[in-house]
């Protein structure tokens, strides 16, 4: 699918605080059982448990699994993979910012993600994500994560913290969550699949999460953190191009509609506007070099864009005093086409 460079505005923002997640249905496994360590490739030799990392006195005891138990979603479709997440996919549609391909290696990306809720149809999700990519089409490894709001795959319209991964080009391999053998969870607090505890009310409230994911030093692992704890990891042996860093980092919106069919609401459903309260934003958005140091990503090595205007739109603002680099974006949706 062909984008149209969207217009890149800078000024400068202030911001009101966010929020975290609440408890769902989830069933605590053993952690040396969970559905990672059912994936060919996977050794419990090889478990990491960044212990050192994980970060969990901010949560209430009621909410998390038993000691050496790990919670897994109980999800309530047996679908896996449907719905690709791709460009050339019929019916995606996005508004985001990402890194040039230049050959630069990144190990991470990191950035506050404002949480807003929507209603959609079974035929259709809206998702805003952070995604990680390495090789080409048919090779592609990409890992995503963020909330997303997918009927079809919940059996509602809740606002969820929601990760996917491949390691083929959405071929073969990876899916929601841990509906498949992959990703390894480490926290005992109920956060893969679960809905958040509150959203934004536009012009009122603002409630954001900070998402950091990152390749880890030691290990090669693809970490991903949720405000201070580790959630889990996405182990190397399921990749070959992640293993050498990401090429590409996307930030933004994403939503799908069957072909004829209305395309959802991206964001909060509106515009992005310079006032926080009123716009679905990511702010403090860092990237992590080859270096492994957490810096801002250089303007000459950014695009932004939405491959549809009378839909969704996307606008950077640049680096301010108390937002770090930020960007709005969204829309109502509509007849967007294919």
């Amino acid at each position: 699918m062909a984008f149209n460079l969207v217009l890149c505005l800078f000024v400068y923002l202030l911001f009101t605080q966010g929020a975290e997640g609440s408890i769902d249905d989830f069933d605590c496994v053993e952690i040396y059982k969970q559905p990672a360590f059912q994936h060919p490739l996977l050794k419990i030799t090889r478990f990491s448990s960044y212990e050192d990392l994980e970060r969990s006195d901010n949560y209430e005891k009621k909410e998390q699994c038993p000691k050496g138990t790990v919670p897994i979603f109980r999800q309530r479709n047996g679908s896996e993979s449907f719905h690709l997440n791709t460009s050339d996919h019929l019916g995606q549609h996005f508004a985001v910012i990402e890194t040039m391909i230049d050959g630069t290696i990144y190990r991470g990306a990191e950035a506050e993600i404002s949480i807003h809720s929507l209603n959609l149809q079974d035929n259709q999700y809206s998702k805003s994500q952070i995604w990680l990519e390495n090789g080409p089409p048919g090779q592609l490894n990409s890992i995503h994560a963020g909330w997303a709001v997918h009927p079809r795959l919940y059996g509602d319209s809740v606002t969820r913290f929601t990760i996917y991964w491949t390691g083929d080009g959405y071929g073969k391999t990876g899916c929601y969550n841990t509906q498949c053998p992959g990703f390894v969870v480490l926290s005992r607090n109920h956060r893969i699949g679960n809905q958040f505890s509150g959203t934004s009310v536009y012009g009122k409230t603002t409630r954001y999460f900070t998402l950091q994911i990152f390749q880890d030093i030691s290990s090669g692992n693809w970490v991903l953190k949720l405000d201070n704890e580790v959630i889990g990891y996405w182990p190397k042996e399921l990749f070959t191009e992640l293993n050498k860093g990401a090429s590409l980092v996307r930030y933004g919106g994403n939503t799908f509609m069957s072909t004829d069919e209305m395309s959802p609401p991206m964001g909060n459903g509106h515009f992005p506007v310079a006032e926080f309260l009123e716009t679905a934003y990511f702010k403090n958005v860092l990237i992590i070099d080859s270096n492994y140091i957490r810096v801002y990503i250089q303007y000459r090595k950014l695009r932004c864009y939405a491959d549809v205007y009378d839909c969704f739109e996307v606008t950077y603002w640049g680096y301010g005093r108390t937002t770090g680099d930020s960007f709005s974006f969204g829309g109502p949706g509509g007849k967007c086409g294919v």
